[in-house]
């Protein structure tokens, strides 16, 4: 093979290595210096992009496609702007919605009052809590938790402007029971099979007897409190209260009724619920 055949063997390879380049290039697109795909209005004369950055939040919608648009911009499909779809807790916050589905650990309380908080700056709209949570109390009765965060969030429940509705799901035990009874008077509901439960709080003392002795003093100023609520809420006498959570007593959804927990056992929420959700109407259409 002499050098004119050389030449022209080399002349074709470069030929095709371009046009393949080429046929790959996005349409409005360029590269940079470090041959970066970059769209061209983006680049200045010497194809550096840094200086134009500020230009990215200007630039046309069909400007950018595929990997460069998730690097550049929004996204856009059809001229719309899409993104990630809002979370299932973030749908229910919007129609006025606050679930406890968990014992109340300081995670679960420092959310709960977040939520109630945000609504009451938003609207004096009723807020709905459903509740379905072992209190302080694991299932089997472990301590995971201080009545202190049931405290914090039936103060707020009182402090914010809306009425707060509270509706016992599957279970409400000890200071779940408690929460359920703060709710606004006349709005207080159990679904039909929901399990409601009184008890006293538990001591998680650990260590020399004088710190058990103090903290046992605690934990009896917390179990009155929590009883005062639960009095207060109920129409009970405090004394009767106090030797009602002495032992486990557990409370069917009729029976939290005629003890003054609760004001009524619902079926169907169409017909006491204060409010539809709006993703509910948004279904109907």
């Amino acid at each position: 093979m002499n050098f004119s055949t050389l030449a022209i063997v080399g002349f074709l390879a470069a030929s095709a290595v371009s046009s393949s380049v080429n046929a790959f290039s996005p349409t409005g697109f360029a590269p940079n210096q470090s041959g970066l795909m970059i769209p061209q209005q983006l680049l200045d004369q010497k194809g550096d992009w840094s200086k134009n950055v500020n230009n990215i939040n200007n630039m046309s919608p069909n400007m950018v496609a595929g990997g460069a648009e998730r690097s550049v911009g929004q996204e856009y499909y059809e001229g719309a702007p899409i993104g990630p779809p809002p979370d299932l807790p973030s749908l229910l916050l919007h129609n006025r919605i606050v679930y406890i589905g968990m014992p109340l650990v300081p995670a679960v309380t420092e959310l709960i009052i977040a939520e109630l908080l945000y609504l009451n700056y938003e609207s004096t709209d009723p807020i709905t809590m459903y509740i379905n949570s072992s209190g302080t109390t694991t299932a089997n009765g472990q301590a995971v938790g201080f009545e202190t965060e049931a405290f914090a969030i039936a103060d707020v429940m009182k402090y914010v402007r809306p009425p707060v509705h509270t509706v016992a799901l599957g279970q409400a035990f000890g200071a779940a029971a408690m929460l359920l009874s703060q709710g606004k008077r006349g709005h207080r509901f159990s679904l039909p099979n929901a399990t409601i439960l009184l008890n006293q709080p538990k001591s998680q003392a650990r260590g020399q007897a004088s710190d058990i002795a103090i903290k046992a003093k605690e934990v009896n100023n917390n179990r009155r409190t929590m009883c005062e609520l639960i009095a207060s809420a109920s129409g009970k006498p405090i004394d009767t209260v106090i030797n009602d959570c002495s032992r486990v007593k557990y409370l069917q959804p009729h029976e939290a009724v005629e003890y003054g927990l609760i004001d009524q056992v619902i079926e169907n929420g169409e017909k006491a619920m204060p409010t539809s959700p709006s993703f509910m109407a948004q279904l109907g259409q």
